[in-house]
């Protein structure tokens, strides 16, 4: 966690007012957490730390490309990632992490390391279901799509296709004829 050092933020020494921090985040950064569902990254995290006199507001602001695999067919892509996360800081008697935007540091503490709010935000910022763009615009030739699309269940004509060419009883033609009456 030492090379983490540098989302560490100094409080005290701080002035009262506005105050920005800029931090490049790589994949570096997300082997110190053990995550690897991303190939690559390159995400620029704007922090703007409010100091007040009771109290801190951490305003996060993230955007970059993470490069991930599609779910459909493991093929890397770039997915952009765009988010925000808001955090108050404020003191009491022990470390109290239980809220997702309030955090209460212990009297006495001086600096506060932003490194996992970081992390949570690009994480929670990437889709559930990640898809390849290519597949969206149908651009991408892929032997998983082609086996996809050859399992793919077939279309409702092309099944009445099917039943219409097999020895079918008369007597079911007629019932079905009732359902099409309506």
């Amino acid at each position: 966690m030492r090379k983490l050092a540098a989302f560490t933020i100094p409080f005290v020494g701080l002035k009262q007012g506005n105050h920005g921090f800029e931090y490049q985040v790589n994949k570096e950064f997300f082997e110190h957490f053990e995550y690897d569902d991303f190939n690559d990254a390159d995400v620029e995290v704007k922090l703007v730390f409010e100091k007040k006199p009771t109290m801190l507001e951490l305003t996060f602001t993230a955007s970059g490309v993470v490069n991930v695999n599609c779910d459909l067919t493991n093929e890397p892509y770039d997915q952009s990632v765009e988010g925000d996360l808001r955090l108050v800081v404020k003191f009491g008697d022990e470390l109290n992490e239980d809220s997702e935007e309030l955090l209460i540091l212990p009297h006495g503490e001086y600096q506060i390391n932003v490194a996992q709010y970081i992390y949570e935000l690009i994480v929670l910022s990437v889709p559930l279901k990640r898809v390849h763009p290519g597949v969206l615009d149908g651009t991408l030739k892929s032997d998983v799509l082609e086996k996809l699309e050859e399992l793919s269940p077939k279309e409702e004509r092309e099944l009445d296709e099917l039943e219409s060419e097999e020895d079918i009883d008369p007597r079911w033609n007629k019932l079905k004829n009732l359902l099409n009456d309506k």
